[in-house]
């Protein structure tokens, strides 16, 4: 098979085909949706190839048949029928004002006016969308196609100012009410963003949509699956470990079969270099600020449960960390049940790369953004090669002993107990090492197990008022954490730490070993 070019950062159907670049064919599921149905929404994260694929249904419904050649809908359509293709994308720049909404809306319409030769004569945007889409039926005789990209970048632009951010959503609610009421002139809608908003406050004029988001049938209508990197990609993954491809990037489900970020795998075999590439290309500020108002437990992140209607709770006036988290893409489905009327989906982290990416951005905020962090990141990543007890201490002392006094006056995050083991947990997440948060047994449920390099360390944190005690690790003991690893045939740890509200760092640190000898040495505080 021989190679092709990298579709990277193209998002044009005509271009990729006509280009030499490789193409993951998702006209089945284009052929699928207009058999099937009619209006349709989809919510993608960021960079996964919703506009390419709306570029997709564009090129079909106006019957570019060339383009399609080699194809599964080429043999399959109807290419004697064009139809008018109305498109909206609100992709580029941002929109700050009703003004500049407004502003764009129009440059929308003048656009596709000047695209299907007709010219709206009502003054408002709402009448001249319907007029367009009315004359558009009547001069060609066919029903009108609309799509609607990013549908909803303008009110995502202003989620700090929430004021902002509901004028945006009310501007855009009567815009796209006016599909709903063009109902007998349009023949087939689709809509795709990241979010997804809730009926009643975005779509409450428009809520005949079908929303295909957790459908397990368009599950893979974004994104690469394991048999397009064998089918499609074959000429790139020479020299590629394939365990690790998949580590890094797989795993974003929608209750069907699991997929690849596409933008990333690009990325990699342009490089042939593993690197969080999707994460670098956007910066997680409002999240990672939500999460730390919330008081957000870290180690909760990767193991969150979510009904389907909180799912789908995500407003200018409440947004619940659950749907933000996995609409845009730093979570995904593990499963789903059933229960009665009410379903639930167990979410997780979909790969390597967004859990240590993520947890080294909300690092940066528990040590309010030192510059060390990398610094000591890498040295810990050190010390747990070495074994290296004496050292991880006196690092762990240092991570909290760095951050200013006046940063934990004046932060809530930092005066609840989560605080300290939060910091810990994303330290070692950050690494991309293998975490298991709160695991439970019949003795309990321990703080943290780490497997690393051969070995497992079992982590359990206390709070005290000053001085340590020498419980965190006899609880381990105790309730004899180390049970349940022992099959596992490798070195234990038992790793207690302590720390103190009042001096705000590390006062106690004990290890042992697993046959319950002390460690050489108990460290004491530094």
């Amino acid at each position: 098979m021989p190679r092709q070019r990298l579709p990277i950062g193209i998002q044009t159907f005509r271009e990729i085909r006509e280009g030499g670049y490789y193409y993951v064919d998702k006209t089945g599921f284009a052929l699928r949706l207009i058999d099937e149905g009619k209006y349709y929404f989809l919510s993608r994260p960021r960079r996964f190839g919703k506009s390419l694929f709306l570029d997709t249904l564009a090129e079909l419904f106006s019957a570019h048949q060339a383009l399609f050649e080699g194809l599964e809908a080429y043999e399959r359509w109807d290419w004697s029928t064009s139809f008018p293709v109305i498109r909206f994308s609100f992709g580029g720049g941002v929109v700050a004002n009703p003004a500049q909404l407004e502003g764009k809306i129009r440059e929308q319409l003048d656009i596709n006016q000047q695209a299907l030769g007709i010219h709206c004569a009502q003054p408002s945007v709402g009448g001249c969308f319907a007029e367009l889409i009315r004359e558009a039926h009547a001069a060609t005789g066919e029903r009108v196609v609309v799509l609607v990209d990013e549908y909803d970048k303008p009110i995502l632009d202003n989620l700090s100012a929430p004021q902002a951010a509901r004028v945006m959503r009310d501007g855009l609610r009567d815009l796209y009410s006016v599909i709903k009421d063009s109902d007998a002139h349009i023949c087939f809608a689709f809509l795709t963003g990241v979010s997804k908003f809730s009926k009643v406050s975005l779509f409450s004029g428009l809520n005949n949509l079908k929303d295909i988001t957790v459908d397990a049938r368009y599950s893979a209508l974004c994104g690469y699956t394991e048999a397009d990197l064998d089918a499609i990609f074959a000429p790139e993954l020479e020299g590629l470990d394939r365990a690790q491809i998949r580590a890094w990037y797989n795993g974003y489900n929608w209750t069907g079969e699991a997929v690849y970020n596409p933008f990333d795998l690009l990325l990699l075999f342009d490089a042939r270099q593993f690197r969080p590439w999707w994460f670098e290309t956007g910066s997680p500020t409002f999240l990672v600020d939500l999460l730390t108002q919330r008081q957000t437990f870290l180690p909760d992140l990767g193991r969150l449960v979510a009904s389907e209607q909180l799912l789908s709770a995500f407003d200018v006036d409440y947004i619940s960390k659950e749907a933000l988290l996995f609409q845009a893409g730093y979570l995904t489905i593990a499963s789903e049940q059933q229960l009665g009327v009410f379903v639930e989906y167990q979410l997780r982290y979909p790969n390597l790369e967004v859990q240590a990416s993520l947890n080294g951005a909300l690092l940066d905020v528990l040590r309010a953004r030192a510059s060390s962090t990398a610094e000591h990141t890498g040295r810990l990543y050190r010390l747990l090669l070495a074994n290296d007890f004496a050292g991880m201490q006196a690092l762990f002392t240092a991570f909290f002993d760095s951050i200013p006094h006046d940063w934990y006056r004046n932060n809530l995050i930092a005066r609840y107990e989560g605080y300290y083991a939060s910091v810990f947990y994303a330290y070692f997440a950050s690494l991309g090492l293998d975490l298991t948060p709160e695991e439970s047994s019949n003795a309990g449920r321990l703080d943290l197990a780490l497997r690393f390099n051969g070995q497992i360390y079992l982590f359990e944190f206390k709070v005290v008022e000053l001085e340590p005690d020498g419980s965190a690790l006899a609880q381990i003991k105790a309730r004899g954490y180390a049970d349940r690893y022992r099959a596992d045939g490798q070195p234990i740890h038992l790793i207690g730490v302590e720390f103190s509200h009042e001096q705000r760092r590390v006062v106690g640190f004990e290890v042992e070993t697993d046959d319950g000898a002390p460690f050489p040495e108990k460290f004491a505080e530094l």
